[in-house]
């Protein structure tokens, strides 16, 4: 009789602006947001996150953000490593290569969203894949956004496809 194994998997959670855009957003926004987010999904081990540079990974905290500011339960996964690892690569050479990041329409939260769904069937909470529209729906939000676009957010880790 085969036993399948079950993989824990863990989205990790941080806010990129340390507490301050809970205090100036009703300010600059007219509305309140609690955070920036910044997500990644923990899964064998690792910590696997989209940056401007592509897919990278990294030890479970091991980023300059150093320990998420909350993590969420998405449940498990069969998947093993190696097939996980073939799914990350193929999405490097097509969705998730450097040059396709967008800071509000194809990022970090767009990545831990797709792969939780890949591995659990299980969405990332909606406060976090909102918040591009919710600040873009603002004045100031479209003001900001030709400066915005050209950010590029990048805490770290290693590219998985080993380029830079």
């Amino acid at each position: 009789m085969d036993q399948t194994q079950s993989y824990p998997v863990t989205l990790y959670i941080y806010d990129m602006s340390r507490g301050m855009a809970r205090q100036l957003s009703p300010i600059m926004l007219g509305r309140q947001l609690d955070g920036i987010w910044h997500t990644a999904i923990v899964i064998h081990g690792k910590e696997f996150f989209f940056v401007g540079e592509g897919i990278n990974n990294c030890p479970p905290g091991g980023t300059p953000l150093g320990e998420p500011d909350s993590t969420v339960d998405l449940g498990s996964t069969e998947v093993p490593e190696d097939v996980f690892m073939e799914y990350l690569f193929s999405l490097a050479e097509s969705t998730y290569g450097a040059d396709k990041y967008n800071l509000f329409e194809h990022n970090c939260n767009t990545f831990s969203n797709e792969v939780a769904q890949f591995l659990t069937g299980t969405k990332i909470p909606s406060y976090i894949t909102d918040l591009p529209s919710e600040v873009l729906s603002t004045p100031f939000g479209q003001a900001l956004r030709p400066l915005l676009d050209s950010l590029v957010i990048n805490p770290g880790g290693n590219n998985i496809t080993g380029q830079r």
